[in-house]
């Protein structure tokens, strides 16, 4: 296990709030989750605009990991360098900024499997793309009970899980075909076992506890 370098995952750009991804042959695009939902049909914004937004996101994914939902709007503003009536505009509740900052954190990881895959071995992508998901489940479980208010499609969070699990199979692949990942290997199985690490990470407040049992999986996952 020696060979598997431990990473933080690469910041990927990010498509505008309100849309979901499906993941094919290495290809991500985006796809409307409602249509006729103007809530979630926006015009696209203008670059500056579109800067603010995502200044926004990071921030307040960084402020949700860190304390919950919670977090103070006035400090999210404050941290992406933006007036507090700027992320008004675009978010009028915090319950929709927590929304796009979920989606968009998913849509990450769904555009970081075809990225990591053509940049880095096939261990060392499988580890980076772990270490995202953990952070991922970090920021999530500080939102999940707003989350439980905003996501109520139980058809929407199976589709989320299909495309978690789809990134996993894609950074499975290249491996299989190399002898670099045991054959047989179930990418759900993965994505469930992830699930537990990042709980059991946060019932215990170690987020390297999370680093240390992916070493383990990845035992189960990688030859050598």
């Amino acid at each position: 296990m020696g060979r598997l370098a431990a990473r933080r995952a690469p910041t990927y750009p990010h498509i505008r709030n309100g849309f979901r991804l499906q993941v094919a042959a290495g290809r991500t695009s985006a796809v409307t989750d409602h249509e006729g939902d103007t809530a979630r049909h926006r015009r696209p914004l203008r670059a500056d605009a579109q800067r603010n937004e995502d200044k926004l996101l990071e921030a307040a994914a960084t402020a949700f990991a860190r304390e919950g939902a919670g977090a103070s709007v006035k400090d999210i503003a404050r941290a992406a360098g933006v007036g507090v009536g700027t992320l008004y505009r675009r978010f009028p509740s915090k319950e929709l900024l927590i929304e796009a900052v979920y989606r968009q954190e998913v849509q990450r990881l769904c555009e970081a499997a075809p990225h990591l895959t053509a940049t880095l071995p096939p261990g060392d992508a499988l580890r980076t793309w772990m270490e995202h998901f953990i952070d991922f489940m970090t920021a999530k479980q500080g939102m999940a009970d707003a989350l439980a208010v905003v996501l109520t499609d139980d058809n929407e969070k199976l589709h989320t899980r299909a495309l978690l699990a789809n990134a996993i199979a894609h950074l499975l692949a290249p491996g299989t075909g190399t002898s670099v990942t045991r054959p047989g290997v179930d990418a759900q199985d993965v994505l469930m076992a992830l699930g537990g690490i990042s709980l059991m990470a946060a019932g215990e407040q170690q987020r390297d506890l999370a680093t240390r049992l992916i070493d383990l999986l990845l035992h189960g996952v990688v030859t050598g």
